[in-house]
């Protein structure tokens, strides 16, 4: 079974098995999307809800922002992956709670351990804060952080912040593409070391 048809058989998996609460408000999954090859994951945080109608991460204004900076340094959509730490979307776009993450945590990781990617690059700080719960967003933003994830082994992360949080303010938006803009360089790092090793 090759990657985009093992992502398949997971998420019906997850969609029939995942426990989260959430499910009884929303529309429908909505599921990681992209390259199951991709050398990078953006995981944010919950569908809103034009990714509820529409079953697809990242679609709306956010989404939008994301592609002109995927763009920006000669990326496509179609080359990443996105997904998000929990995959209903909650009631007036709250934030999920920790029970809802943590009943979608094991879908997200086993996500991840079928893609393999070199780089794991978070949307904001609630999935920052699943790998990294005592770390700061303003604090780490635009660095590599490295740690062993249980699934997943030595794993690199960048913390970003959320392109919908930048979309309405100024500062954060120019700092986002800042970050964004060191993600071929930090890739570049992560496969040379792999390489080296």
């Amino acid at each position: 079974m090759n990657s985009p048809e093992a992502l398949k058989a997971l998420h019906e998996k997850w969609v029939r098995e995942c426990t989260c609460t959430l499910k009884e408000g929303a529309t429908q999954a909505v599921v990681g999307d992209g390259n199951p090859q991709a050398d990078i994951v953006f995981i944010g945080e919950a569908p809103g809800k034009n990714e509820d109608l529409l079953g697809r991460p990242f679609v709306g204004a956010a989404g939008k922002f994301l592609g002109e900076m995927l763009d920006d340094i000669g990326l496509k959509r179609e080359d990443i992956y996105i997904t998000n730490i929990v995959k209903y979307r909650p009631p007036n776009n709250r934030d999920p709670l920790p029970e809802e993450i943590d009943a979608c945590k094991e879908w997200l990781t086993e996500e991840l351990s079928l893609i393999k990617p070199k780089l794991i690059a978070f949307l904001g700080r609630h999935s920052m804060n699943h790998f990294f719960p005592l770390e700061k967003i303003s604090a780490v933003h635009g660095k590599l952080l490295i740690r062993t994830w249980p699934g997943l082994g030595r794993q690199h992360f960048l913390a970003l912040y959320h392109p919908a949080a930048a979309l309405y303010n100024g500062g954060m938006r120019s700092t986002l593409k800042e970050d964004f803009a060191k993600i071929p360089a930090i890739l570049k790092k992560i496969k040379s070391e792999t390489t080296a090793s």
